[in-house]
């Protein structure tokens, strides 16, 4: 396997949005793309705002463009607002330094894509995604 099926997209997605109605979060919306950033599947739930799919892309690519997951990048951007500042006129989908963009590996540690979740916190977004990615039986880097 070298990239997220749709069958695992579609599960990523239904399980991120089982986990959001159990917390009852906001209306997330939840984007999964292959190793090189192209969309493998996306949905907005009923209320997402109309950015949502640009939102989420930009965590799932940010966190694949620098190979790090969404939460490490806004780190990075206290540390370095400049750089980080400077990445989202470079990246196909921008670069949203905030909690929520997972990158998906294999057991050998090989890149299969990425996960974006947003609508609610930051924090939630992200365990919206990891709980996903489980359910669909990948792996969530670091």
């Amino acid at each position: 396997m070298n990239r997220i099926s749709l069958a695992q997209a579609n599960q990523i997605i239904a399980a991120a949005f089982a986990k959001g109605a159990e917390l009852k979060l906001k209306p997330l919306s939840v984007a999964v793309l292959d190793p090189g950033g192209h969309l493998i599947a996306f949905a907005r739930g009923d209320g997402g705002s109309t950015m949502r799919p640009q939102i989420a892309c930009g965590k799932a690519g940010g966190a694949l463009a620098l190979g790090v997951s969404s939460r490490t990048i806004g780190t990075m951007a206290v540390e370095r607002p400049t750089f980080v500042g400077a990445l989202g006129g470079l990246s196909q989908h921008g670069v949203i330094p905030a909690a929520g963009g997972v990158i998906v590996i294999d057991n050998a540690g090989e890149v299969l894509g990425a996960v974006g979740v947003t609508g609610d916190t930051s924090d939630n977004d992200e365990l919206c995604a990891l709980a996903g990615i489980a359910a669909a039986g990948l792996i969530a880097a670091g």
